[in-house]
């Protein structure tokens, strides 16, 4: 994609750019805006892709690819919003068996239909997600919730809403920075 926008091309024009430059008011709004711009930077990302280029994996050995990225929030957005938030402990986890544990990038196959189940189960999680904090009252996130007793490997740890959120934001930050350089080894395209 070419554009003469900000930093030699690298950026889209403000009216194009689909993330919000708000000004948040309050804690919870200023997570839920943080969280809806990395999501959508992730899936900038991924745009204008082949299956088998969302597909491409890094560097030997790494298994890490923009589609195992995707099936990774996914997963990620149902084990923290379903799972912990919501103590739904007795569905299945998604992109993850006790045989395999890293299903979610092992799992990958540049074929279109594990890209559309990938984006499916990824937008079906943040919808799930938002409904949830969208009933979220802000003061409740100092409430610290902690895993069941079934969670035998975590049941000691404990963490409060907001450390959950803040993780989030964390975590699909990190994964956009892992976006950027599997998106420019596959066709050169920086920024955004």
């Amino acid at each position: 994609m070419t554009n003469s926008t900000g930093y030699d091309g690298m950026w889209l024009p403000t009216a194009e750019d689909p993330r919000t430059q708000g000004n948040p008011q309050g804690e919870l709004a200023t997570y839920k805006e943080y969280l809806s711009n990395y999501r959508t930077t992730l899936r900038l990302k991924c745009e204008g892709l082949t299956p088998e280029q969302l597909a491409t994996q890094s560097v030997p050995p790494s298994n890490l690819s923009l589609l195992g990225l995707i099936r990774h929030m996914a997963r990620v957005e149902n084990s923290w919003f379903m799972w912990f938030l919501q103590g739904k402990w007795d569905e299945p986890r998604l992109y993850k068996t006790p045989e395999e544990p890293d299903l979610d990038f092992t799992g990958v196959v540049g074929t279109q239909d594990c890209v559309d189940d990938a984006f499916a189960s990824w937008e079906r999680e943040i919808a799930a997600a938002d409904k949830w904090l969208d009933a979220l009252d802000e003061e409740r996130l100092g409430e610290e919730i902690g895993f069941p007793e079934e969670a035998a490997d975590y049941e000691d740890e404990r963490a409060s809403i907001r450390d959950v959120l803040v993780h989030l934001i964390e975590e699909y930050a990190r994964h956009a920075g892992h976006a950027d350089l599997l998106r420019e080894t596959i066709d050169g395209r920086t920024g955004q």
